[in-house]
Formats: C-alpha cells, sequence, structure tokens
C-alpha cells in the first residue's frame, strides 16, 4: 500500500511509520523543521502543511493508496497563542486532506481528541454522545471531524483518542519525556489527584491506524483509548516507580484541579473513552498501564541526569 503520511516526525506519526513499514508498506511521510532520522519512510518530505496548494501537490503526485493525519497543534495553550496557524492545521488541512482523498479515491483516516467532550459525564462517552467542547483546540478538533465526514464520507474514518504516552522523534512530546525534562532540570511538576484520562501509547494507536487503512469497511467515528482511567498524579507516581526513582529524584507536586479556576475553564476533569465497538472489529487490542509501561525509554536528553553514577 502506498500511504501519505502528515506528521511524520511527530508523536505518532513516527511510530505509524514504523508500523507501515514493518507491513511492507511504502510511506512518504511530510515533516516540518524536523532533520533528524526517521525509520520506516521510503521518502521524507519538508513541506509546509498550512499551504494549500503545495498541500495539494503533494498528496496528487504521490497518488496514494491512504492518507492518514497525524498532523496538528495538539497543546491547547499553542492554539490560544498561535489560533490562525492552529485552524490552518488542525481544520483546514484536515477538510483539504479529505477532499483530495475523495479526490483519488484514497482511505482517509483522520485523528481526533478525548477533548472535544467537556469531561462533566459520569460513564465513558461513546462516539454517539454530543460533544461539548470547551476550549480553542477541542472546538477545532469537533469542527474538523465535521468536515472531514462531510467531504469524504465513503473514505474516512476519524479515531478520538487520549492522553498519548511513548518515545517521541525529539524526545520531548510524550507525557513522560515532559516529566522527565522537569526533574532533569531541578523542576518539581505538578499533577493534579482530581483530573482523570485514560492513556494508550503511539505505538498501539499506529497498529490501530495502521488496521484502518486496510479496513476500508470501516467508516465514520470510533474511539479509542487504553484500558485503565487514572489520575494525572497517579499517572506521574506510577511512571517514576517504573523507572525506580526515588521521590528525591523525581518530585511530584499533588494538586487540585477544583483550586485553580483558569485550569477548571479550560481542561477537562473526567474524558474516559468506550473503545468498545472499534475494539470488537480489530485484531490490535489495547493496553493496560503496565503494558504501557514497559515501551517507555529514558528520554536522550535526561540520559546524563538519569544514569549519573
Amino acid at each position: 500500500m502506498n500511504i501519505f503520511l502528515t506528521g511524520a516526525s511527530g508523536l505518532v506519526g513516527s511510530a505509524f511509520a514504523r508500523a507501515a513499514a514493518r507491513r511492507g508498506h511504502r510511506v512518504t511521510g511530510t515533516v516540518g523543521a524536523f532533520a533528524g532520522p526517521l525509520a520506516g519512510l521510503t521518502s521524507k518530505l519538508p513541506l509546509d502543511l498550512a499551504n494549500e496548494v503545495a498541500t495539494t501537490s503533494a498528496v496528487l503526485e504521490a497518488f496514494p493508496d491512504a492518507i492518514v493525519n497525524c498532523a496538528a497543534i495538539s497543546v491547547p495553550a499553542q492554539c490560544e497563542t498561535h489560533p490562525a496557524l492552529a485552524q490552518a492545521l488542525n481544520v483546514a488541512l484536515p477538510a483539504l486532506l479529505a477532499r483530495l482523498a475523495h479526490h483519488v479515491s484514497a482511505r482517509f483516516v483522520h485523528i481526533s481528541s478525548e477533548q472535544v467532550f467537556d469531561g462533566t459525564q459520569t460513564s465513558p462517552y461513546t462516539p454517539d454522545d454530543p460533544p461539548q467542547p470547551i476550549n480553542l483546540y477541542a472546538r477545532q478538533k469537533l469542527d474538523s471531524e465535521r468536515a472531514v465526514q462531510a467531504a469524504a464520507p465513503d473514505f474516512a474514518v476519524t479515531l478520538r483518542v487520549p492522553l498519548l504516552m511513548g518515545n517521541s522523534a525529539s524526545a520531548q512530546r510524550s507525557h513522560h519525556e515532559r516529566l522527565f525534562a522537569d526533574w532533569a532540570a531541578g523542576r518539581t511538576p505538578q499533577l493534579f489527584t482530581d483530573e482523570f484520562r485514560q492513556p494508550c501509547t503511539a505505538e498501539n494507536l499506529a497498529e490501530v491506524l495502521l488496521e484502518l487503512c486496510e479496513r476500508t469497511d470501516l467508516r465514520g467515528l470510533f474511539h479509542w483509548a487504553g484500558t485503565e482511567l487514572l489520575s494525572r498524579h497517579e499517572i506521574g507516581r506510577r511512571i517514576r516507580e517504573h523507572f525506580k526513582l526515588t521521590e528525591t529524584q523525581a518530585p511530584l507536586q499533588a494538586g487540585l484541579r477544583t483550586a485553580n479556576p483558569e485550569v477548571m475553564r479550560k481542561r477537562q476533569p473526567c474524558l474516559a473513552l468506550d473503545y468498545t465497538a472499534l475494539a470488537a472489529k480489530l485484531k490490535t487490542r489495547p493496553q493496560s498501564f503496565a503494558q504501557q509501561l514497559e515501551e517507555l525509554q529514558v528520554p536522550a536528553p535526561a540520559r546524563a541526569w538519569y544514569f549519573k553514577p
């Protein structure tokens, strides 16, 4: 299969490229400023994805069997700081890729987010539950879902995903990499005990995305996540424990989301996803958090600190 992949240098995109290569697929992967090596790519393509003409030309030149969109500005605070660029990458780009997928009759797999929900529901969110976005990033992701479905209903599948774990090409993108950066710099990260997420790894998600490329009978909107709902603080504590770090080496400050009105306004208390509809159709299985921890590596920038005598 010939696959056109956006965001190939990101946490999910790089994992997808490796997974696709293992299955013998050819992957043209777009990158922005990232200049390092990326395993799994047949071709690495520097491309400004905010440039509609250049993106269109690149897709038509590749004439792919499938398009996988892993590009986004996924940090809500960055969307607030750079709203025009976020709109271009989070909404305009997936809408364009969906139109191109329809034009070349290619499978289109688009990544959305758990954050389209407000996090107040007591049961896990299903794909049929009404979205209630509370920040700009969430609104953009919801807009992208609707644009993709409108442009390519016969070719597109959208997957809402949770907080992601894993080892990124830049060693700066995932949750444990950011924790290690804080600890190596002598900082104490604050993690909320009353904010809950259902993480999965980028590697596990990549296998799901690859199956969705191959399963053209699956269309529409689905959810994916790990098997456990954990507080942010518990996630950090278990990462510290997994790497055998002490509380002195790797301090964590337990905080309350409800004690910060600004956080309460922009961040959801509990984002649990019901993934059973998709899990029943795939070979890839959702992972426990213990399984996710086994995949994690000490990030390169923190290795000198971690392995010091």
